[in-house]
């Protein structure tokens, strides 16, 4: 019996020692807040790391995520054009690269940097556009003065001229006046082409065929990369074999040099016909920026004025710029642009 009785005893203390237990596991434990300002930078660190991971899943490489190099090459002018974000032939991650190595006073956007007439046709954006959109919006972040001047492919901007998105100007055309004291009519160009103005389906058609043409080029430069072979485009070697299309080249440069001179002004800075080239025509200058599809080139001017062409068909690390201090990552808001699901 008093065997029995202390049986119960035990079984007793134990059921309260449980009951006890439990409720140190379920009382609800004190909560250490951080400090507004602690609580904005996790939360922009957060969404910063978000970024990159998705990033990199979207296949961006990861050279091209991390710090930016100290020593940047400084310009006084760069003007960039014919860049067709939205479509697949675009070399965004070679643009990224350069502009990340490359800064401007002032930043000349020469038409056809979005393709609204492919994205109308289909979606297409990976994670490098939008790196190079948000690059651009940092950019005037910083203090470069950044001019949208739309084309034809991008002229629903045309509708918005006199309007600032995130630091950028959308103009119509501009003169810009170099150091040297030069005055150059700047614009995208299409308006001396003669197909895009008077036969926009013929525009069109030729659009899909020179995609097409794009596309070869994206494979045949992954299997050269493969075999560490430079950067060679097979739609301007195919262009500037052609008779016709050498005859085009050279009857669009004389139509915009005539239109400069008749504007008054010392040249002009273009895009429109991918096809770099600075060239004099009697006493007007003619500068075509080129493209990011096939040429991967920019026109640059230095403190002194003088305009040159810069080529970008290699990444940094290729060329052994991939070295050097380094800035640390910014931990600052972006801009947001819409990216394919």
């Amino acid at each position: 019996m008093q065997q029995d009785d202390a049986i119960r005893r035990l079984e007793k203390n134990d059921k309260e020692m449980a009951l006890f237990d439990t409720s140190i596991l379920t009382r609800p434990q004190p909560i250490t807040a951080l400090p507004a300002p602690d609580r904005n930078k996790a939360a922009k660190k957060a969404r910063k790391e978000a970024a990159r991971a998705k990033a990199r899943r979207g296949g961006l490489d990861e050279r091209l995520l991390g710090p930016r190099p100290k020593n940047r090459t400084q310009h006084r002018t760069l003007f960039l054009s014919d860049i067709h974000l939205g479509t697949p032939g675009c070399k965004a991650e070679l643009l990224l690269d350069f502009l990340r190595h490359n800064d401007a006073e002032t930043i000349y956007l020469v038409g056809d940097i979005v393709d609204g007439w492919r994205i109308k046709r289909s979606w297409y954006w990976n994670a490098a556009h939008n790196a190079v959109v948000q690059e651009l919006f940092r950019k005037a972040r910083k203090g470069a003065t950044v001019i949208y001047v739309p084309g034809n492919h991008d002229e629903a901007l045309r509708d918005y001229t006199g309007f600032n998105f995130g630091g950028i100007d959308v103009v119509n055309e501009t003169v810009h006046e170099t150091a040297d004291g030069r005055r150059f009519l700047v614009l995208h160009g299409d308006q001396f082409d003669s197909v895009v103005k008077y036969a926009k389906w013929l525009a069109h058609l030729g659009d899909r065929a020179y995609g097409i043409a794009l596309a070869l080029n994206n494979w045949l430069h992954e299997i050269r990369r493969l075999f560490d072979l430079p950067y060679w485009s097979l739609s301007s070697y195919l262009k500037n074999r052609v008779k016709n299309a050498v005859e085009y080249i050279s009857s669009y440069e004389q139509a915009v040099a005539r239109a400069a001179r008749e504007r008054g002004v010392d040249g002009v800075i273009c895009g429109h016909i991918h096809h770099a080239e600075i060239r004099d025509f009697d006493d007007v200058l003619y500068c075509n920026d080129g493209d990011w599809v096939e040429s991967c080139t920019a026109l640059s001017e230095d403190e002194n004025g003088v305009l040159s062409l810069l080529t970008w068909q290699n990444f940094s690390w290729e060329i052994g710029l991939g070295g050097g201090e380094r800035e640390p990552i910014e931990d600052e808001g972006a801009t947001l642009v819409p990216t394919a699901a």
